[in-house]
């Protein structure tokens, strides 16, 4: 069976290594000045997500050789995520105020000091590492996108040209890089054998590089520049503008349902991969799956060049297919006999979910640049940072729920929730297709008037 990983993973290189070098017939003419401001970001992207992909998969491992057990470990990771829903959307809110390259700065600064606390075994010191963690993931995932859309058009930079940048910056940071660092952290632990933490020092001094190319390069940017916009007025005004626009609320369901869907998957693919404890080589399946990625995000790029289809249009295609890649394992239950020899090589079954996932993944690769593209067209650039994190709130409510109870259900009943809430993404990505001609009933300014003459609230 060790040939069909290899098979899997030329298949997937081939198809990409196709796709990128045929985009020189159908690229799109831009501006040197862009191009200069694209690699910028890009470069200082691939070293934040750098830094991110070489922890993920010597977390779980590191806290094991420290001695801790699965209940503890999961404790952490809970922490992490509810860190990432309270304080992070509290930090990443003050983006939009206090600037968003101060905000970059303080993620390179915070994830650097959580990955510091991986040297101390106490519990305490690692949980307050998790918790920096948490907030740190909310900034990566808010302010450097607030950051690029607004600096995209302070600088006069066609509103086309965004996509070129969303995709370039998923091909490599979730793709690329991601493959890179899994090989890199491999070789620190494995080969050099430096131990579980090498691969955290690692990620500081990425983290470090990039934020001194932000600190000598990036100029500032803010949201909504009013002086009396304290934290408070910031989330009633996002609150207001998502209960407003049913565009903005219909993009915050959509993604939290997808995200929450795609980390329940990273936590169980190596259960239905390996149901009776199959040896499975988990970091090439890894890079597998950010390979099938890249192929997402470069089919991407092409259809976001196109005016036809949008991206409202062929993200219900794509929804609908990742809900039913993850209806594989639930089908193989029934269609293949189940094998009860522990140990050897995947299973056929295995490797019809293996085919599945990597579909997934594809997906995934697709859905983040797009995603991207939606947001900067319908999130008001005065209260983006704070309107994307209150988008992951019940994403990580979400995310604590399954870690908390992920032995009490089925492996099959877990994969069957995704697909249900895939195929609910795809219904909301419907109706967002049908009303995303309609204008906008309020524009920003005036949702802000409203907003401060209505009655303050008597507790």
């Amino acid at each position: 069976m060790e040939m069909f990983y290899y098979l899997v993973f030329g298949g997937l290189g081939a198809v990409v290594a196709a796709l990128e070098l045929s985009k020189n017939k159908d690229r799109v003419n831009t501006s040197p000045a862009f191009s200069s401001f694209k690699n910028n970001y890009l470069l200082v992207y691939s070293l934040m997500m750098a830094g991110d992909w070489l922890q993920g998969p010597y977390v779980y491992y590191l806290y094991s050789q420290y001695g801790f057990g699965k209940g503890e470990i999961g404790q952490l990771f809970i922490a992490g995520f509810g860190s990432s829903m309270l304080f992070g959307t509290i930090v990443g809110s003050l983006a939009d105020k206090q600037g968003r390259k101060r905000a970059c700065v303080t993620y390179c600064i915070t994830y650097i000091l959580s990955c510091i606390t991986k040297h101390f075994p106490q519990y305490k010191v690692l949980m307050v590492g998790r918790i920096l963690g948490g907030i740190a993931t909310s900034l990566l995932f808010s302010a450097f996108e607030s950051w690029l859309v607004a600096e995209h058009n302070k600088r006069g930079f066609e509103q086309q040209w965004l996509s070129i940048t969303f995709s370039k910056a998923i091909f490599l940071g979730n793709g690329l890089v991601a493959i890179v660092a899994g090989l890199f952290g491999n070789l620190l632990v494995d080969s050099l054998a430096l131990g579980p933490v090498a691969p955290f020092d690692a990620a500081s001094c990425f983290l470090a590089i990039g934020m001194a190319v932000i600190l000598s390069s990036w100029t500032e940017n803010y949201g909504d520049p009013s002086e009396s916009k304290d934290l408070l007025t910031q989330f009633r005004g996002a609150a207001v503008a998502i209960a407003s626009d049913e565009k903005i609320a219909l993009l915050g369901a959509i993604q939290s349902l997808f995200e929450g869907s795609m980390y329940t998957f990273v936590f169980l693919w190596t259960p239905a991969l390996s149901p009776n404890e199959e040896d499975i080589p988990h970091g090439f399946i890894f890079a597998t799956f950010m390979l099938a990625s890249m192929l997402g995000s470069s089919l991407a790029s092409r259809l976001m060049a196109q005016s036809s289809p949008r991206v409202e249009s062929y993200m219900q295609i794509v929804f609908t297919v990742s809900a039913a890649s993850l209806l594989l394992p639930i089908l193989t239950t029934f269609l293949v006999a189940p094998s009860k020899v522990k140990g050897g090589s995947i299973s056929f079954s295995g490797c019809i979910q293996l085919l599945g996932f990597c579909a997934f993944e594809a997906c995934v690769g697709i859905f983040w640049p797009s995603i991207m593209k939606m947001r900067s067209q319908y999130i008001p650039e005065e209260a983006r940072s704070t309107i994307m994190n209150f988008f992951r709130i019940p994403l990580n409510i979400f995310v604590c729920i399954v870690l908390y109870n992920v032995n009490a259900f089925p492996i099959t009943v877990m994969f069957g929730m995704c697909s249900i809430f895939l195929l609910l993404a795809c219904i909301l990505q419907r109706r967002l297709m049908v009303i995303a001609e309609k204008p906008k009933t309020e524009d920003w300014s005036s949702l802000k008037e409203r907003d401060t003459e209505a009655e303050p609230l008597n507790i």
